[in-house]
């Protein structure tokens, strides 16, 4: 048994238009916004790093759960971003944080990562303790390589966002998870070292608007537990016609998936728990109520967790 006790997140200051992002692709804010549902994104300053992003979304979730560094059992960081091949942002991030001594593991993966790390530490908290998971990314980093293709430099953002699982107690019980992966289109959606973003936005949007919907039933009717009863559906904010999609698929009211994109952009594997936290702190778990996240990012690896207010 594990529990969702809090959540934090932190997002740079510098706001980036739609309109600036247009432009570098020759377009405007109204296209942006008509293909991704955009408004604006953040963007870190040049010295940040993924670890410092981390760090302060992590120091954000845990001031808010009252709770120290180091009695963490472990820290995740999921990322894709990384400045470096290794060691990954985890080891830095969890120092920065206090949690020296604290095992700290990295999770590569771009825009599921969060999703996968949250799903492992419900499984390990029993055994570890209270286990911090971060998303961080810097994909400003990546949006501003040359050349500029424009149906990848307009959609990404910087930011982080943290969850403590406990073992004992928390704002939600973590019910049931499943975790998928699939190698056949990995060159569809990916970062090579140093180069541009790669992506085929026709066949990433094919995919995740089929697994997303047929991963959050399976889960769902694991636990007989119908749609329409979901609370709200916390997604990797990847882009709004893709929310809007999942929810036809579901047959569920768009408004009951909560979406921040339109002022963050896509922050891959942060998006989720920057999504979470900020609709946590709106809203927030209803007791008995069930809530689902989920997510669908590169390689390809996609999953659905389901979680009920206590």
């Amino acid at each position: 048994m594990a529990f969702i006790k809090e959540f934090g997140c932190w997002l740079p200051e510098h706001i980036v238009t739609s309109e600036e992002a247009g432009s570098w692709v020759g377009s405007d804010a109204e296209w942006v916004r008509n293909v991704s549902g955009i408004d604006e994104r953040r963007f870190a300053p040049e010295s940040d790093t993924v670890a410092g992003l981390a760090a302060r979304a992590g120091a954000d979730c845990l001031r808010r759960a009252g709770m120290r560094a180091k009695d963490l059992g472990m820290v995740f960081v999921a990322s894709g971003t990384s400045e470096r091949a290794f060691p990954g942002p985890a080891c830095t991030a969890a120092r920065l944080l206090g949690a020296e001594g604290v095992p700290a593991v990295d999770v590569p993966m771009a825009s599921a990562g969060s999703l996968f790390a949250l799903a492992l530490a419900s499984r390990l908290a029993a055994q570890l303790g209270a286990i911090l998971v971060i998303g961080a990314e810097k994909m400003s980093r990546v949006v501003l390589r040359e050349p500029r293709e424009k149906g990848v430099a307009i959609l990404f953002g910087d930011g982080a966002g943290a969850c403590l699982v406990t073992p004992d107690a928390g704002r939600s019980e973590i019910v049931d998870s499943i975790l998928c992966s699939d190698g056949t289109h990995a060159e569809d959606l990916m970062l090579e070292n140093g180069a541009p973003l790669k992506m085929n936005g026709r066949s990433v949007i094919l995919h995740a608007s089929r697994k997303i919907p047929a991963v959050i039933r399976a889960v769902l009717d694991r636990n007989k537990v119908p749609p329409a009863e979901v609370q709200t559906y916390l997604l990797h904010q990847a882009n709004q016609n893709l929310l809007d999609r999942i929810a036809s698929a579901l047959g569920i009211a768009s408004e009951r998936f909560f979406s921040n994109i339109r002022r963050y952009g896509n922050t891959s594997s942060a998006s989720m728990l920057i999504a979470a936290c900020e609709w946590c702190r709106a809203e927030g778990f209803r007791p008995g109520a069930p809530v689902v996240f989920g997510a669908f990012g590169a390689g390809f690896h996609w999953g659905a967790l389901l979680a009920r207010g206590v």
